[in-house]
């Protein structure tokens, strides 16, 4: 028909419209939302209240067309629920888009993170700014500082108490700036002498915390070079939302006073969502009570939730589970460590800071950690300049498994041992050094674990250090103690042991039966050079007697090599199957070379070439007969499986060492508590006891074997390698070596 509703004093596309044709702007509803005594017959009434008796009238009038309902988006009070209406008001009006494009070059000089903020959710507002609607009719907040005249309609916009008492009538030397005392402020008009009343709105609150960088230093009655130096801000961090609150506030109020940007770095976070995906609510039923949170798991595991899952502004989901996850796989490995260096620490009552060993003469494995810590705080430092905080968090995180899962289980015996010698003094000067300085590097993340680790190992012996980790200097890289090297040596070694432990999974062998050798395949010289800086550490973990060196994999393995045609079938369609062919006629060993070397591996199909990358092949590895293969790029290892006499009595002793160990756990024997030890099983149990006696007694503390169990021993059945076994252990009263 042509014809179109328009409401201009209730939606703002419609009074957008008005205004542009000079349409006329009628309003029949009160500040109340109820109709106004035009309407009738429903005058006085609410709105809302009204709609069904309109349908109705316009009904039995004959006027009505259709009516229905339909679902869409409506504003409601976030306190009450109750539906709201668009609502034309006269309001005061700052005009922003006077200088909208003063604001848009300050836009251009500040960080956003993430960057696409900037000139997308954030550039977009600028752009299409609108003026800002500064005055709001409500009774608490700042007071609105415009008096009227009553008399010639003069309007004064006061600046300062002085200004107020030098146009005031009978004010006091101390004002009280809030309503209502500030309504009962009378001033003498300027051009007529007639009373001057303020207006009744009062400031939209974004307006006052959008000139925090000035009204912090009571500027511009004071702190002019402090204000000068604070603006802008460095960095200022807040959720997404305020990209239309007080991101924008600020950057308007110090564009139209300072010309400058009000901050250097825009950090913002997203929203928080319950377990269900959904944003957190009441009413929805997803929310999490935080105090249930804090008292139980405690507030660094939050925190550190926080940090690792995503990026501040990424969505992330908030449970319980995920916060027990942060608590255990990260600060419950801090505080074993942690603990694990307290317990041995006082059983031999050492002091470290009394054995000050130069880094240099230490083992490698303690220069290693050493230079792993300082490469961490180096790429801490750079993150958290650059505003990465999840970055950072997860190279602590990967940092402190290291340290747990290599270090100090590779240093277990340093610790464990009973002479106090140079290599014990320097595990323990070396992780004590290491958990003081994670401690400080660790300060801002989780306050409350690296305060009790520094207080217990700082304090408690160095009565003049700082008298909180919190007042610590942060730690500072020293690339003198940085060995790349080392670092990489190191990580080629762990490589191989992971494909070793793969290796045994595959053929089914447990690490504690010792095997023959293995033979690492590496990809050059320098690699083997790499390995042999740590040939017993290779041999230890994987319980290996010997290691051999190869570079052809087919000596020891055979490779198939197909398409993957889950990803290959909908690109190549029928020709998938050529490429199978062409496959099957190609020298497997040649095409896993390009690969490793390329990425890529190129073949040529009926006069055309394909290029097949990595994840489109699907690469096999047999071992031969005897050997466990594991390949991982252009590294392979292939472990000798078969078990000899000798190494299978050698089993049975490692097997009774963990068995002895579990019970001393859970009889609760102190580390260092002596035992008696029971032991009745077969024949081949006893010849692995008898042939490695020596050991077994030595890593269990056992002083003595018994031929008959006591009541009062801890007894236990158990599967020895396929040996049933009846095991006793009975802590030693009072016992003194020799």
């Amino acid at each position: 028909t042509g014809i179109v509703h328009t409401a201009p004093a209730f939606g703002q596309e419609d009074y957008e419209m008005a205004q542009r044709y000079d349409l006329p702007v009628v309003q029949l509803v009160d500040p109340q939302g109820n109709f106004t005594q035009e309407v009738t017959p429903w005058a006085g009434m609410f709105v809302k209240e009204a709609d069904p008796l309109i349908i109705e009238d316009l009904e039995n009038r004959g006027l009505l067309f259709r009516s229905e309902t339909y679902k869409h988006d409506y504003p409601f009070c976030w306190r009450c629920d109750t539906p709201l209406l668009y609502y034309a008001r006269s309001s005061w009006f700052i005009r922003t888009t006077a200088f909208k494009d003063r604001m848009m070059e300050m836009n251009d000089q500040v960080n956003w993170y993430p960057e696409h903020i900037k000139q997308g959710r954030f550039g977009d507002w600028l752009k299409n700014n609108v003026d800002w609607a500064i005055s709001r009719e409500r009774y608490w907040g700042t007071p609105l500082n415009i008096w009227n005249c009553q008399e010639c309609g003069k309007q004064v916009c006061i600046g300062s108490i002085a200004e107020l008492k030098e146009l005031g009538e009978d004010l006091p030397e101390e004002i009280e700036l809030h309503r209502p005392y500030i309504d009962r402020v009378i001033l003498r008009c300027p051009e007529c002498g007639g009373q001057m009343r303020r207006v009744p709105e009062v400031v939209d609150c974004w307006f006052d915390s959008g000139c925090a960088h000035t009204a912090q230093w009571h500027y511009p009655f004071e702190n002019k070079e402090r204000t000068e130096r604070t603006v802008p801000a460095d960095f200022i961090s807040e959720a997404i939302d305020q990209t239309r609150g007080w991101f924008y506030s600020l950057l308007v109020t110090s564009t139209f006073l300072y010309n400058r940007p009000a901050y250097r770095n825009v950090l913002c976070l997203e929203l928080v969502l319950g377990a269900d995906g959904q944003k957190m609510s009441k009413s929805r039923g997803n929310a999490v009570d935080p105090w249930e949170v804090l008292d139980v798991q405690g507030a660094d595991a939050v925190r550190w939730y926080f940090y690792t899952v995503t990026p501040p502004w990424v969505r992330r989901i908030f449970s319980k589970e995920a916060v027990n996850e942060a608590l255990r796989k990260f600060l419950g490995t801090l505080h074993n460590v942690y603990a694990f260096f307290v317990l041995y620490a006082n059983v031999d009552k050492i002091n470290p800071l009394l054995h000050d060993i130069p880094v240099s003469d230490r083992p490698l494995i303690d220069r290693w950690i050493i230079s792993k810590f300082n490469s961490l705080v180096a790429k801490v430092r750079e993150d958290m300049d650059d505003f990465q905080i999840t970055s950072a968090a997860r190279s602590i995180d990967r940092f402190v498994d290291d340290l747990s899962n290599w270090y100090v289980r590779r240093s277990r015996d340093r610790f464990w041992g009973s002479e106090m010698g140079h290599d014990k003094f320097c595990a323990y000067r070396t992780l004590y050094e290491v958990l003081v300085d994670l401690s400080k590097l660790l300060a801002p993340f989780t306050p409350f674990i690296s305060e009790e680790i520094y207080q217990n190992l700082v304090r408690s012996i160095d009565a003049d250090a700082p008298e909180s980790v919190h007042l610590c200097d942060y730690p500072e890289s020293r690339s003198e103690l940085i060995d790349r090297e080392l670092e990489e040596d190191m990580e080629l070694v762990r490589e191989f042991v992971v494909l070793g432990r793969a290796a045994r999974n595959r053929a089914g062998i447990k690490v504690r039966q010792p095997l023959r050798r293995i033979v690492l395949g590496l990809a050059s010289d320098r690699e083997r050079g790499s390995v042999e800086r740590f040939p017993d550490l290779i041999r230890e973990e994987l319980n290996i007697k010997e290691i051999e060196f190869a570079t052809d994999l087919a000596d020891y393995a055979r490779i198939t090599v197909r398409p993957n045609f889950r990803l290959l079938g909908p690109k190549y369609g029928a020709t998938v199957q050529k490429i199978a062919r062409t496959l099957a006629q190609s020298d497997p060993v040649l095409i896993k070379r390009e690969i490793d070397s390329q990425g890529e591996v190129k073949l040529r199909i009926d006069g055309e070439e394909i290029t097949l990358e990595r994840g489109e092949l699907d690469l096999r590895f047999e071992g031969n007969e005897g050997y466990a293969v594991e390949v991982e790029g252009e590294h392979f290892v292939a472990l000798w499986t078969e078990i000899d006499e000798e190494l299978a009595l050698e089993g049975i002793a490692r097997e009774l060492v963990n068995k002895i160990q579990q019970m001393r756990k859970e009889a609760d024997f102190n580390v260092a508590d002596r035992i008696e030890l029971y032991l009745s099983s077969t024949e081949q149990v006893h010849k692995g006891f008898d042939r490695h006696r020596s050991y077994v007694m030595g890593e269990t503390l056992a002083v003595k074997l018994v031929e008959e169990p006591s009541e009062d021993m801890l007894l236990k059945s158990w599967n020895i390698n396929g040996h049933p076994a009846k095991i006793g252990v009975k802590r030693v009263e009072g016992y003194r070596p020799n």
